[in-house]
Formats: C-alpha cells, structure tokens, sequence
C-alpha cells in the first residue's frame, strides 16, 4: 500500500476514532501529497519516495513553528504544532543517527573517488538520494564539508 493509500484510509479511523489532532495532520498531509499528485508532469501519480521527502519537509516545518510559538510565548499552539508533528513522523522512516550517516558518506566518498572539497557537489546528490527522508540536508552536508576537508 502506497502512502497515499494508507494516509487515506488512516484518515477515516481518525474520524471514526474522533481524533481531531491526529485528523488535521492527516489532512493537511493528503492536501500535499494531492498537490503534488497533480503537478505537471506527475501523471497523477505520487511515488512513496516523494511522499517520504513532502512528509520531512512538513515534520521539520512543524517542529519550527513550534519553535517560534514557544518563543512567543504561545504554548498551546506549540503543544497543536508538536502533536501534529508526531502525527507525521509516525509515517516516515527513523531517522538516521550522526554515526550511521558519517558511515553511508564515507561509502559514498570511496564510490566516487571524492577527494576534495570540489566533489562537495557530486557526493552530496549521491548522499541526499540515498538518505532522502531519513536525515535532514544540513546534517548531510556538515558531515560531507567535514569528511572533505579532512
């Protein structure tokens, strides 16, 4: 079942079950994943892969307006911001560790034979496909920069 598929049906146990946190997150995430269905040139179809990218986008947006509505001082719409985050984050595959990424980059730099800061480009395409939904870019590209310099 695509994620599609399951984010629809989970949907309706939402609605029957009455959980109206869990029934925002969802719907907001299937107006997404509708959008990017519809797109040119998508031919109406949606592949897990960029359902996965569109799900970490929305989880790392959450997780910042929580942020800022902590820092105003608006604690009852972090608490919505956080939940509907957990909410998105159920369907997304866990996260890499700092360690399990530094191991895939140095596979992927002795692959490609990167040896200076000029393969940033090369290594990091290779890196975020392999990595996409499972760990955020900057954390990739610090570790690429870092391994690079070395």
């Amino acid at each position: 079942m695509s994620l599609f598929d399951q984010v629809s049906k989970d949907i309706m146990s939402a609605m029957k079950a009455k959980e109206k946190v869990r029934l925002d997150a969802l719907r907001n995430i299937k107006k997404y994943f509708i959008e990017a269905k519809t797109a040119p040139g998508n031919n109406d179809e949606l592949p897990d892969a960029e359902a996965l990218k569109i799900l970490a986008k929305l989880a790392k947006q959450s997780h910042e307006s929580a942020a800022l509505f902590k820092e105003k001082g608006r604690e009852e719409l972090a608490a919505e911001e956080l939940a509907q985050a957990e909410v998105i984050e159920s369907y997304l595959p866990k996260a890499l560790t700092e360690e399990e990424i530094a191991a895939q980059v140095k596979a992927i730099i002795a692959q490609l034979g990167a040896t200076s800061m000029k393969d940033m480009g090369k290594v990091m395409g290779t890196a975020s496909k392999q990595m996409a939904g499972r760990a955020d870019g900057k954390m990739i590209s610090d570790i690429v920069r870092k391994l690079l310099a070395e």
